[in-house]
């Protein structure tokens, strides 16, 4: 297991978000979270990647204790996310997008390496990969939601993470680009990125997940392969409703 919490909760005034929640993800594999609106996904994600503290409980990767660390340092460890909103600089160009990516301390960096040949590259090569490399001279905000999304995914890749945590790829996103983003991560999962999906596009995640673990109320109440679940009789009454 490369990411694992113990216990993990996290209130806020008298509603638990997060409750107690044990959780092992498979190191290789490309696992899915998934459960009902208000189960807590986010929110378990923002806990792990150092962005809300917990109120108990705790967060290791690949053996070392992370529950204290800030977002940059968790980054650092290895563990890059997108975010259910995407977040991109609007007036700022795709490719300096990419380069802020890696140079987050400030714009001023930014412009003052804005000849490192190498970082450019790098960020075609990703460009590439997710396939809006013709849009490199583009302001991101003239981009659809869709290769917004893509932006960001690129960006992620810029910080080269062993685990990547997608909340919500597939939201707002047209089928082709579903497709896209799948291919994408499957791609990447063969050359050894490790990915946690959160995502209600329940067709995406049957079909491109290894291991899926299901949250209810804050907490897990079934994991396993998706054949699996899609059977578990808890996942039925409180996920699907039946």
């Amino acid at each position: 297991m490369n990411l694992e919490t113990v216990e993990l909760t996290k209130s806020f005034g008298g509603v638990t978000a997060v409750d107690h929640a044990t959780v092992r993800f498979v190191d290789g594999k490309v696992n899915g979270l998934i459960g009902p609106n208000g189960s807590g996904k986010t929110t378990f994600f923002n806990c792990v990647t150092g962005m809300i503290k917990p109120d108990s409980g705790s967060v290791a990767y690949r053996g070392k204790d992370i529950t204290k660390h800030a977002s940059d340092r968790v980054a650092r460890a290895g563990i890059g996310r997108s975010f259910q909103l995407c977040r991109v600089f609007p007036r700022m160009t795709v490719m300096e997008n990419l380069l802020v990516a890696v140079r987050h301390p400030s714009v001023r960096t930014l412009l003052r390496s804005a000849d490192d040949e190498h970082e450019r590259e790098r960020a075609r090569h990703w460009l590439r990969r997710v396939g809006i490399d013709h849009l490199e001279h583009a302001e991101a905000r003239n981009l659809s939601y869709g290769q917004q999304k893509l932006l960001e995914l690129a960006g992620v890749l810029m910080g080269d993470p062993d685990t990547i945590m997608l909340d919500e790829p597939a939201g707002g996103v047209n089928p082709a680009l579903i497709g896209r983003i799948a291919t994408l991560v499957r791609e990447l999962n063969e050359e050894g990125k490790t990915f946690i999906i959160v995502e209600h596009n329940m067709e995406m995640v049957m079909s491109l997940c290894d291991h899926v673990v299901v949250f209810d109320r804050g907490r897990p109440i079934a994991e396993g392969e998706p054949s699996m679940i899609q059977q578990d009789p808890r996942v039925l009454e409180a996920y699907l409703g039946v």
